[in-house]
């Protein structure tokens, strides 16, 4: 299978809108949450998947600060990651992961750890990110231990913290 990864904009930018229902419903599972009224996986009063959208524009009006990338497999939009930088991130790092996401049919591929290690590559400095720590996401922990594990060759950090009022697992490494 060929991985493919690539910066979306404005002309592409709407297959990772199409995607991020699906990404914020697989969240659902892990958190526990519902959906809205209007059936809409958001904390805001969302009331239709257009006004979802909206919320994802910011991603494409900021290049060489957000960096949205969708994650293709054989030309098929597989998932994405979204990478924030300068303004967006804590001050102490260069690099900060939003979200990363694999659609269903494309899980267990290694197409995720492909795609992150690509990305990395790409960006240069102090990483950070974090996972939902509770024992209903320990498909995401184990893979994001395998992850960076393999890709800074075990020198990464991780602490325990509550954000947002939820059990967090956040890894810190530099590349």
């Amino acid at each position: 299978m060929k991985i493919d990864i690539k910066l979306a904009d404005n002309t592409n930018g709407f297959i990772i809108k199409n995607i991020y229902p699906l990404y914020l419903h697989d969240l659902a599972g892990i958190h526990g949450t519902l959906p809205n009224e209007y059936g809409i996986f958001e904390e805001e009063p969302i009331r239709t998947l257009a006004e979802e959208y909206d919320i994802q524009q910011i991603w494409f009006d900021n290049p060489n600060l957000l960096y949205p990338y969708l994650i293709m497999a054989d030309n098929i939009p597989a998932g994405f990651c979204l990478i924030g930088s300068g303004k967006y991130v804590p001050a102490e790092v260069d690099y900060f992961i939003y979200e990363t996401f694999i659609l269903s049919p494309f899980r267990g591929k290694s197409i995720s750890n492909q795609a992150i290690t690509e990305i990395f590559q790409k960006h240069h400095g102090k990483w950070m990110f974090y996972t939902h720590s509770t024992e209903n996401n320990i498909r995401a922990k184990t893979f994001w231990h395998k992850t960076i594990g393999g890709y800074t060759g075990n020198k990464y950090k991780t602490i325990e913290k509550i954000i947002d009022g939820m059990p967090k697992l956040v890894f810190m490494f530099e590349n």
